[in-house]
Formats: structure tokens, C-alpha cells, sequence
């Protein structure tokens, strides 16, 4: 009998991150490298929620929180739920983790039994399936297409739902491809999903305010309420407030589900900061004017990524309606060879072939369960992004 737990077995190291760590290993050897991998803004958090943060640090607001968080902050979600999405939750209803992450592991490790399913669309963001798989539960995989925009269509949707079906997680916008799903096509979701009482719903929310062209979001319990007692709305303040590092994640849903996950989350890691928790208020209380600034900038980064990426001989790019990537396809390059004599063979080796070569890091589409295409950040500076699509294009262009 091995020391280490047979679950590791059935999961992999975050590719995302390990490409990161690559990519930074090779930037301390002196190599000139563009990340572009990490979903990261590269905008500063702004000085309101940093102030709410040194208030309370002075303040002496640096004992045990409860579980699921300060009332505060608790009141400010219920807020911003009712507010921004139509969704009336109690304070009982809303569970507070150590960035969205934790809130996923707690709902799985909360209600997936050995042998349940979980639909997960893709590409996908490259834990879902592992912690999914760490709950004890089985992924079943949907691929989506380009030509439906990334977007799992309702007949994939019944096909892939069983007895066994507990939970589809719906990821809109999408990481990793940007695509964000309307209310039209929400609604033709939620008509699949109300045959099938036993389905719950995990609304990964987290790039809700990142969107662009007049896109209007919505979230499914919003579309519709029948669907209100089985889904669980999650979100968070790492991407439009620019607090990856602060580490909160949020959500709203039934409380039998809620007080489940606080119990998973009191045996972990007890609550969020009580620091992050207190800037946390003051984010999602306070101005709100800069997410469309950023936004803007965000916008004009994606459209020059774009229009470059698509000028490079053998890829194709899709214009994604949120977020801040963009995935697009590597299938020109596949079979080509290096000017160092190496075939492509697959995306994985496309995208070694740009940082050995070129020193641009992204990340294979294999990561995210769809190939072959690439996942591209542009939450950098222009700059960096004009440089990095340059380079690619010159990987590109000398293929053969």
C-alpha cells in the first residue's frame, strides 16, 4: 500500500499553473518571455478596497471570522445578487470561500457520491474535472464548437444527462474561450434541465462584469426560477476587482446545500482572511465606474489580439463576447515542421514550440479537454501583446 492517497492518482497538476511556473523558471535564466498564460488582470486593485484593507488591519479586525463570513460582507452579497442578477438570497443562503476554488470543492465534496456524473462542457476551465474526480464523481465531457460559439447546445445536453447526472456546471463567460451564453440560450438550458429534476446547476459567474459589445449577462436562476432551489450561483472578486491574490470567492444557494458546504469549509480552512473579507465590502459596496475601464481597455486588447492572431499563417481566432482570452484554433500548424527539423503533432507541441522558440507562453487547448487550439490571456499590456502576437506570427510563418 502506497503512502500517497489513490485520489491523487485521478488528477493532474493544474496545466495553467504549471506553464506559468515554466515560463518563469526560463524568465530567471535570462530569457525573454511573455506570459500570456496566467488569468491574471493586469490592472492594480484599486485604491478604495486597498484603503477598506489597512482600515481594518488598524481597526484590529484580524480575529476568527465566522465560517462563511462577516455579516458585512454577507449583507453586500445578498446586495449585489438582488441588485446586479434578480436573485433574492438570505444571509443563510450565501457562503463565503478562499477564492471560487474553494466554493467548487465544497459543493462537490458536499453533495458527489462515488459513480455521479458532472457535465462539464468543453474546453473548460482546467479544474473542474479534478476536483470533480477528488469528490469521488465521474466528469462527462461535452464538446462544444466553434461554429456554436463555444456553447453547449440543449440537445448535447439531454443526450449526456443519466440517472446518475448531479450536477452541470455552466461556466459563462467562459475560460477559457471568452464565449458567453444569452438569455435565449440560457432559457433553451433551462427547459432541458427542468425534465430532469435530479440535475443541479454550479453557474461558475466569475467573469460576469468582464464583457464587451453590449453583451448583456444573465445567470440561469435568473432566467428561470424553478431552477432556484437546485442551482448554486457562484462568483467572486479576483477578475473585475482585480483581486486574484486576495483570495474570495462567493455564492448564493439552497441553504441545506450552504450549511453543507460551511461544515466542509469549518474542518478546512476555518474562513476567508478576515482582511480580504473587509476589502471585499468595500468592492462590492463601492464605486463600481472602473470595471467599464477597464473593461474598455480589456476590449480594445481583445480586438488587437484578434485581428493579429487571425493574420498568422495557420491559425484561426474567434472573437469571444467576455472574459479576457481568447482560444484560438492551432490545426494549420499541426503536421508542419520546425526549422529545427520537429513536426507538430499536436497543440502541446505547438505551444512548446512557442516558448522555446519564441518566448511566448500560452497554454494547450488539451488542457482545457478541446483540441487542437491554444488559450491566449490578453489581461497583459498592450505592448507585451502586440510583441507576443508578432512572435507568433513569425513561429508561424516559419513552419513548413
Amino acid at each position: 500500500m502506497g503512502f500517497i492517497s489513490d485520489s491523487l492518482n485521478r488528477i493532474q497538476p493544474s496545466a495553467t499553473i504549471s506553464i506559468s511556473n515554466k515560463a518563469m523558471a526560463l524568465k530567471a535564466e535570462g530569457r525573454d518571455i511573455i506570459g500570456l498564460s496566467a488569468g491574471e488582470p493586469d490592472f492594480d486593485t484599486p485604491d478604495n478596497i486597498k484603503e477598506a484593507a489597512i482600515a481594518a488591519i488598524r481597526k484590529g479586525q484580524t480575529k476568527y471570522t465566522n465560517v462563511d463570513g462577516i455579516p458585512e460582507l454577507k449583507n453586500a452579497i445578498v446586495a449585489k445578487f438582488k441588485r446586479e442578477n434578480g436573485l433574492d438570497y438570505k444571509v443563510s443562503q450565501v457562503s463565503v470561500g478562499t477564492g471560487g476554488k474553494q466554493i467548487l470543492f465544497n459543493a462537490l465534496l458536499a453533495t458527489v457520491n462515488p459513480g455521479d456524473e458532472v457535465i462539464i462542457p468543453a474546453p473548460y476551465w482546467v479544474s473542474y474535472p479534478d476536483i470533480v474526480m477528488l469528490a469521488g464523481g465521474k466528469p462527462v465531457f461535452v464538446e462544444t464548437t466553434v461554429g456554436h460559439g463555444f456553447k453547449l447546445q440543449p440537445e448535447q445536453l439531454e443526450r449526456a444527462i443519466t440517472p446518475k447526472t448531479k450536477w452541470l456546471i455552466l461556466n459563462s463567460p467562459s475560460n477559457p474561450t471568452g464565449a458567453a451564453y444569452t438569455r435565449a440560450e440560457l432559457r433553451d438550458l433551462a427547459d432541458v434541465l427542468l425534465k430532469h429534476a435530479q440535475v443541479w446547476v454550479l453557474s461558475d459567474d466569475i467573469y460576469e462584469h468582464v464583457t464587451y459589445d453590449d453583451f448583456v449577462f444573465s445567470t440561469i436562476a435568473e432566467i428561470e426560477p424553478r431552477l432556484y432551489e437546485r442551482t448554486l450561483t457562484m462568483n467572486g472578486v479576483s477578475k473585475a476587482y482585480c483581486m486574484t491574490g486576495w483570495r474570495l470567492g462567493y455564492a448564493g444557494g439552497p441553504s441545506r446545500l450552504i450549511d453543507a458546504m460551511t461544515a466542509i469549509e469549518s474542518h478546512s480552512s476555518t474562513h476567508t482572511s478576515s482582511i480580504t473579507q473587509a476589502a471585499s465590502v468595500e468592492a462590492l459596496n463601492g464605486p463600481q465606474e472602473f470595471i467599464r475601464l477597464h473593461n474598455a481597455v480589456f476590449k480594445q486588447r481583445r480586438d488587437l489580439v484578434v485581428s493579429m492572431l487571425n493574420q498568422a499563417k495557420g491559425l484561426r481566432c474567434a472573437r469571444p463576447e467576455g472574459a479576457f482570452y481568447v482560444y484560438p484554433s492551432c490545426t494549420g500548424t499541426i503536421g508542419k515542421t520546425t526549422l529545427q527539423g520537429k513536426r507538430i503533432g499536436s497543440d502541446e507541441e505547438f505551444v512548446t514550440y512557442l516558448l522555446e522558440n519564441e518566448g511566448v507562453a500560452a497554454v494547450q487547448g488539451s488542457a482545457f479537454g478541446l483540441s487542437p487550439f491554444f488559450r491566449i490571456s490578453y489581461a497583459t499590456s498592450t505592448e507585451l501583446l502586440e510583441e507576443a502576437c508578432r512572435r507568433i506570427q513569425r513561429a508561424c510563418a516559419a513552419l513548413r
